[in-house]
């Protein structure tokens, strides 16, 4: 179900997200004060405007209020991040996402009614840090601080093995940890049976303790 989504501040995490979202079916609206960033966006999202978000008349002219969620990407200019954050609960938008640049700027997105408040920098650092000297884990996800989610390359030996011949015949098996998905191509295979047999170029996405898909991309 496409969803009309408006980003706010056209750096590098607003093109990279405003981008993405457009490419998998959203309606995009970008908002940025530099007429340059806003215009380089034409044909990458929906529609583009040029202006200033901490502007209720903006907001208005825009239709804000008929959007499903709003995005403030804004980095390093944290008033103007925290007022655009303001008008657009008041605006009565069913969700604002707000980008922190540390706690203190994340504690009062949190005040002022910002549902969900993310750290790029910090998520990046984290994902960066586990598979810094790990080469087949392209990406991580932690659930709790000892908990995660790591998607990893099938290394060449595993090929044309089952998941039970690999290791992984049942729930955290041998390992510790457990795959939940494999993707081969464009469709992913959820929950697999032990008697899938991994193919060369698919990825597992593991689930299990930090140490245990440590051990894993290790090996």
């Amino acid at each position: 179900m496409a969803h009309q989504v408006a980003v706010i501040g056209m750096g590098r995490f607003g093109i990279s997200l405003a981008r993405e979202l457009y490419q998998i079916g959203h309606d995009v609206l970008a908002i940025d004060r530099d007429e340059s960033l806003s215009q380089q966006m034409m044909g990458h999202v929906t529609y583009t405007v040029t202006g200033d978000s901490t502007s209720s008349e903006l907001l208005e002219e825009v239709g804000i209020r008929h959007f499903d969620t709003a995005v403030v990407a804004i980095g390093t200019d944290i008033q103007s991040s925290v007022l655009t954050t303001v008008l657009l609960k008041q605006f009565g938008l069913g969700q604002v996402i707000a980008r922190a640049t540390n706690e203190l700027h994340g504690k009062t997105l949190k005040a002022v009614g910002a549902d969900r408040v993310v750290y790029p920098e910090q998520e990046t650092g984290l994902r960066t840090a586990h598979s810094l000297f790990q080469r087949e884990v392209l990406e991580y996800m932690e659930l709790t601080s000892e908990f995660g989610f790591s998607k990893i390359n099938v290394p060449p030996e595993m090929a044309g093995l089952t998941l039970e011949q690999a290791g992984f015949g049942s729930v955290r098996d041998k390992y510790g940890a457990a795959v939940i998905a494999i993707r081969r191509g464009r469709e992913p295979i959820l929950s697999p049976s032990k008697d899938e047999t991994m193919q060369e170029g698919d990825q597992l996405v593991l689930a299990g303790p930090e140490d245990a898909l440590e051990r894993i991309s290790r090996r």
